[in-house]
């Protein structure tokens, strides 16, 4: 009775799942439905270009390079925090300007677009140089030190003591290792001389080096109220700008596959799932019409996650989430095999049976699995955008089958009951075109 009570919670919320899925907000030419849209990619639906001029000038060329590849690790942090939204974020180098393309896929609005992007204040260090004008006059000069807003770990207000004012709000920035040590040697070769940290170009602190900073912590005080001083640090560790960057143009972009290329992939992938389930009610009779109802229990589970997060769907990530049915199909089919064997035992009831096939088959599908998982961290982390999004649909789909196999499947089937396998029972639980095992 416990088991067919958990079997019938585990129904009930499967097709709440269902329906959450299906009250989807789905983009198809000019028509929508449901209140929960799933996310398609740039290759599916368009998106926003964004071209933007990076403003290089003032950076010594040979460390340009790493300055735009840094800008481009910010914005696509930014617009990519769980990794599969899989923006397209490259650096050009045309007509002596460097440039950011930014493609992101399913926003319309140019202005969301332009918004997602925003505006980081970029934080720069230089050093005070008076020099002799051509009229005589001493003129200051500010140097580039290299130090920028790239090299910082994170920023946190305070409240202290700054010439003079009590409770005056100050920015503490924490440098990482190598924006501390380049920090550490700038004070130590500087003593006596000023440092002026710029925001925007603006200088907002001009404080005198008395000795060297070791340890990467730096502090701002440029008499800020507390509402931009919070404003400022929710900036700067939002992702600070290595250098500044400023939009040339905007539009918007069509799909490369188009309202089409939805309709052919999901018409291909319902009848690949149907001949998937005939296949498995056929040849596995009654365990294969449990995991029938176990894989759209998983397919539902992950197509609400996709909302949840929520996921870009690009062709790669409908890759991996097929490709993760697959693996879901799988390890059925070991349980089922193992049951096989177990039935085959004179006088074997099928609670007996189950129990031994589920436990023989959970190291195969373990290690498996586990292979498959390891595979989608190592793409994951080492991959491009595109990759990233991959990876992560078909790790969760991996996670969730393995789920789906070895709790939902098993519920289902232990919740039919004890029997013997002879008569009719031997038939329902039989495997292949025969009658019997």
């Amino acid at each position: 009775m416990k088991n067919r009570l958990i079997a019938l919670v585990l129904l009930l919320m499967g097709l709440f799942t269902g329906w959450f899925v299906y009250d989807s907000e789905i983009p198809k030419g000019d028509e929508q439905f449901g209140s929960y849209p799933f996310k398609l990619g740039l290759d599916l639906s368009g998106g926003t270009l964004l071209l933007y001029k990076a403003n290089t000038e003032s950076i010594p060329k040979s460390e340009r390079r790493d300055s735009m590849t840094a800008l481009r690790d910010v914005i696509e942090r930014r617009v990519n925090v769980f990794g599969v939204a899989e923006p397209l974020i490259q650096v050009q180098r045309a007509g002596g300007q460097d440039r950011l393309i930014v493609e992101l896929p399913g926003v319309s609005d140019t202005q969301d677009a332009i918004d997602m992007i925003g505006k980081t204040p970029v934080l720069e260090f230089k050093m005070e140089n008076i020099v002799t004008g051509d009229e005589g006059k001493n003129v200051t000069e500010w140097e580039y030190t290299g130090l920028t807003g790239k090299y910082l770990k994170r920023a946190t207000l305070e409240f202290g003591s700054s010439g003079g004012l009590s409770n005056e709000p100050v920015v503490i920035l924490q440098f990482n290792k190598e924006g501390g040590d380049l920090f550490a040697k700038l004070t130590k070769d500087n003593v006596g001389k000023v440092m002026g940290i710029f925001l925007d170009g603006i200088p907002i602190s001009t404080p005198v080096i008395r000795e060297e900073i070791p340890g990467g912590r730096a502090m701002v005080s440029g008499g800020f109220t507390p509402d931009e001083a919070r404003e400022l640090v929710r900036n700067l560790n939002y992702g600070a700008l290595p250098v500044s960057i400023e939009l040339l143009s905007a539009q918007t972009i069509g799909a490369s596959l188009g309202a089409d290329a939805v309709d052919r992939g999901v018409s291909a992938g319902v009848w690949g799932l149907f001949f998937v389930a005939l296949f498995l009610a056929v040849w596995y009779r009654l365990p294969g019409l449990v995991a029938v109802i176990s894989l759209g229990i998983y397919i539902a589970i992950m197509l609400a996650i996709f909302k949840l997060l929520p996921v870009t769907l690009t062709a790669a990530g409908i890759a991996g989430f097929i490709l993760s049915i697959g693996l879901a199909v799988d390890a059925n089919v070991l349980i089922f095999e193992r049951l096989k064997e177990e039935l085959r035992e004179k006088g074997a009831w099928t609670h007996n049976a189950l129990e031994m096939a589920f436990k023989r088959a959970w190291p195969s599908i373990r290690d498996g699995n586990l292979s498959s998982v390891i595979t989608a961290i190592i793409l994951f982390w080492f991959g491009t955008s595109l990759l990233k999004g991959f990876a992560l649909v078909f790790g969760m789909g991996v996670i969730v089958s393995m789920f789906t196999a070895i709790v939902i499947t098993r519920l289902l089937l232990f919740s039919i009951g004890d029997y013997e396998n002879k008569g009719f029972i031997r038939i329902l639980f039989g495997n292949g075109i025969r009658s019997g095992l």
